[in-house]
């Protein structure tokens, strides 16, 4: 792709925006930076791009596409809505408009493997990767996990394995993205401030399998009603996994084990009891990690071995520590309901649960019903603390105290504790209305537990 001396505007400075900066200067475009947010908000990124061939628009967008003069192409952050009237007016023009993720596969050789799902993307993508360097692939873990595609793409070579986390914002501005293995692991709901309904997310979602072809493969969660239905006239070849039925082709748990089973030759992978991350919904994670991986014929030593010392991600149902008896577990990551039932499902009781964050516009009832009695209180906070205090008493689930921030409570939680308790951070929201992202929850957390050792 040559973007010698073409005029490039990037739209949403945002998490991707300096590593892509960076990588169109260097192939010599002349860049435009439009954002909402001003120069104070953005000084350490512009710090950071100091010295390049950079204009910048910022603290509102232009008023007309004419004032920027003649356009390329443009690259848009993944937190930008395409439907808004700037985005629109530049597509109506005629000018390309694709993503980071769409830049950087054009930019890239290798093997794409790219992974999404409401939930576990994080730690598949982090497992998958585990077991192909185990194997002895030089390979690429990137994407939504931390690691812009675009900062690697171009240090990429033909026999690597880049191994993605690809969100339904990412996957909105796709044109020739092409995995060679796309993998869906689940579809609940999520992002409905952004998507609106349900049907939007999955066609977004979908976007993943669109360039594929019958040599290409689609990992799929054979036990998510909703992804079986909607992939079903996909091109790609299909490979089920399923922790709930046997099937005649796919991975599966069979009995106490995962075994595989693929034109009638059946092969048992590993005891579930031997995988070191717990959780049914790490078993899931663990079941998409095989069916990737033997589908891109990788040996069964490094799967087995990955899988019984693979010690998950930060943030997602993470040990931090035990004070007096109590365990602290920070489920930062889980920014949706479904994720946040996962974990209430892996730890045992009782918890005391600390929940709240910004509104996604979604409904808490099944987060609420999930509780079993397993909660013993909730301590909400955030945008939605209102919303979920008003579901719980309305379930009749009456053992929540609304708080003003994480601090609180966690230091409420904590008097309120017994030995055998564990205190676990899964708010079930997003955390921008309070948090840049969710790992700063996550570090702040367990900051504020470790002051409780002092």
């Amino acid at each position: 792709m040559n973007l010698e001396n073409k005029r490039v505007l990037v739209v949403g400075l945002a998490v991707t925006g300096v590593p892509l900066v960076k990588v169109l200067c260097n192939l010599g475009a002349d860049v435009i930076v439009n954002d909402l947010k001003g120069e104070d908000e953005l000084k350490d990124s512009i710090d950071e791009l100091s010295g390049l061939n950079v204009d910048y628009i910022l603290g509102k967008h232009p008023q007309t596409i004419d004032s920027l003069g003649h356009i390329d192409l443009t690259v848009v952050s993944p937190g930008v809505p395409l439907e808004i009237p700037f985005i629109r007016e530049i597509k109506n023009r005629g000018i390309e408009i694709i993503g980071e993720i769409e830049l950087a596969y054009r930019l890239s050789k290798g093997h794409i493997i790219a992974i999404t799902g409401t939930n576990g993307k994080t730690t598949t993508t982090a497992l998958v990767g585990e077991i192909f360097r185990n194997s002895g692939k030089t390979t690429h873990v990137l994407g939504n996990i931390g690691v812009a595609f675009i900062s690697k793409a171009l240090e990429t070579k033909e026999d690597d394995i880049i191994v993605i986390e690809v969100s339904s914002f990412q996957l909105e501005s796709i044109i020739d993205f092409h995995p060679q293995v796309g993998v869906f692991l689940n579809l609940t709901e999520d992002h409905l401030n952004r998507h609106k309904t349900m049907a939007d997310y999955e066609v977004a979602k979908l976007n993943l399998f669109k360039n594929q072809t019958e040599k290409d493969f689609a990992i799929l969660n054979y036990d998510d009603l909703r992804v079986r239905e909607a992939t079903k006239n996909l091109d790609a070849t299909k490979i089920y996994f399923s922790r709930k039925e046997s099937l005649e082709r796919g991975i599966f748990v069979d009995g106490e084990k995962i075994v595989s089973i693929d034109n009638g030759n059946r092969k048992e992978i590993i005891p579930i009891d031997e995988i070191y991350i717990p959780g049914k919904h790490n078993l899931e994670n663990a079941l998409a990690a095989v069916a990737i991986s033997i589908a891109m014929n990788i040996d069964i030593e490094p799967i087995v071995y990955t899988l019984k010392t693979f010690k998950g991600v930060a943030h997602r149902v993470e040990a931090v520590d035990i004070i007096n008896g109590v365990k602290f577990v920070n489920d930062s990551k889980a920014t949706n309901v479904d994720a946040a039932i996962k974990a209430i499902e892996a730890i045992d009781a009782p918890i005391l649960l600390l929940a709240g964050g910004l509104d996604k516009e979604t409904e808490f009832d099944d987060f609420i019903n999930a509780f079993n009695e397993k909660v013993k209180h909730m301590f909400v906070y955030g945008e939605t603390a209102r919303k979920l205090l008003e579901t719980a008493n309305r379930l009749n689930f009456n053992d929540v105290t609304r708080v003003n921030d994480l601090e609180e409570a966690v230091n409420n939680a904590y008097k309120m504790s017994s030995e055998g308790d564990t205190i676990l951070l899964s708010p079930a929201c997003a955390s921008w209305d309070m948090y840049k992202n969710f790992e700063l929850r996550g570090e702040h957390f367990k900051n504020i537990v470790s002051k409780l050792r002092r």
